[in-house]
């Protein structure tokens, strides 16, 4: 299966590198508007340099194109992919706002081509197994979530001419902290109301650094998200915590790949350090799981279905952003 790449900035060499261990695989094309860096790509990871994504997509050798550029360039670039006939593998957050994930979402639809959000820390292997959990009913009824993203990003990070700006990126909660969002309602289910906070405290940036939220959720659960970029000088924490009828557990680490802890009736506490690969911290916060996700992807090209992590699966976590957003500008509760 071939793969093209626009975008070769910082997240890009992760689906490069996943590729490289998936036999059967190819990187036939890259692209980026700066034609040095795609020319650095290229000589890493393979494929043809492009500085103008259309011209790449007039390709008849692509089957899935990656999108790795600024997030608010997600949907022109997806939907000009699927009108090519392109499989769509995008980056997180599928869209900045509702409408237009729906549009990627309904183009993909027509044009009969497989879209996938990168969701990767989904694949796991303790979140994987905390799954698992919830599903077997072994946490009882989910009483509390909380999604907790103690992050730091200097101000340089955010004067790159996108970053933290409203058009192209959003600030922490839509950029940083939406893995965790989408973790917590993929185990608590969908969020009824919310209300929240935000700000800008420790950055020059349009969009906020800082985000609290409290949340209902249909199941009759409530939940808390707290979510900054200014807890000076490092990244702190980024973790999901579930509290149930019958169990408690956290996972956390540096990618939502190590359980802190994991206490269920029943069942002996597992142990907190595992000698593996998968349960070392991983040297960013992209984690190990770019493979998994692109696999998944793969193989619902392969069998002809809906990948796990779809449109309509990303724009869940989409919503509960937007909503928060939308609760804090208007300082009320947001029925979503």
């Amino acid at each position: 299966m071939n793969f093209a790449i626009i975008g070769c900035g910082r997240i890009a060499p992760r689906h490069a590198q996943a590729l490289q261990t998936i036999p059967e695989t190819n990187i036939v094309a890259v692209c980026d508007v700066i034609e040095n860096r795609a020319l650095n790509y290229s000589q890493k990871f393979g494929g043809e340099i492009y500085t103008d994504y259309r011209r790449l997509l007039e390709r008849n050798d692509i089957d899935v194109v990656s999108i790795c550029v600024p997030s608010g360039l997600h949907v022109k670039i997806g939907k000009d992919a699927a009108l090519a006939g392109k499989n769509v593998l995008v980056e997180k957050p599928i869209a900045l706002n509702l409408s237009d994930a729906d549009d990627l979402i309904n183009t993909c639809k027509q044009k009969n081509v497989t879209l996938g959000i990168v969701l990767q820390n989904r694949f796991n292997p303790p979140m994987q197994e905390l799954r698992k959990l919830v599903d077997s009913g072994e946490l009882g009824k989910l009483l509390l979530g909380n999604a907790t993203i103690r992050w730091y990003r200097p101000q340089e990070y955010y004067e790159d001419g996108w970053h933290g700006t409203w058009n192209m990126d959003g600030g922490a909660l839509m950029n940083q902290c939406i893995h965790h969002i989408d973790a917590l309602q993929w185990f608590m289910g969908d969020a009824e109301s919310v209300f929240a906070y935000t700000d800008t405290l420790s950055h020059k940036m349009e969009a906020e650094d800082v985000g609290i939220a409290v949340i209902r959720f249909k199941n009759g659960g409530m939940g808390l998200i707290e979510g900054s970029t200014i807890t000076y000088p490092e990244n702190i924490e980024g973790s999901i915590a579930l509290f149930g009828e019958k169990g408690s557990v956290k996972v956390g680490g540096t990618a939502l790949n190590r359980k802190v802890f994991w206490k269920v009736a029943n069942m002996i506490e597992h142990e907190r350090e595992i000698l593996s690969k998968e349960a070392l911290d991983p040297p960013s916060v992209y984690g190990y799981s770019h493979r998994e996700q692109i696999i998944e992807m793969i193989s619902a090209i392969n069998e002809n279905r809906v990948p796990k992590t779809s449109g309509s699966e990303a724009r869940k976590s989409l919503k509960l952003v937007c909503a928060i957003y939308e609760s804090a500008e208007k300082r009320r509760e947001i029925t979503l």
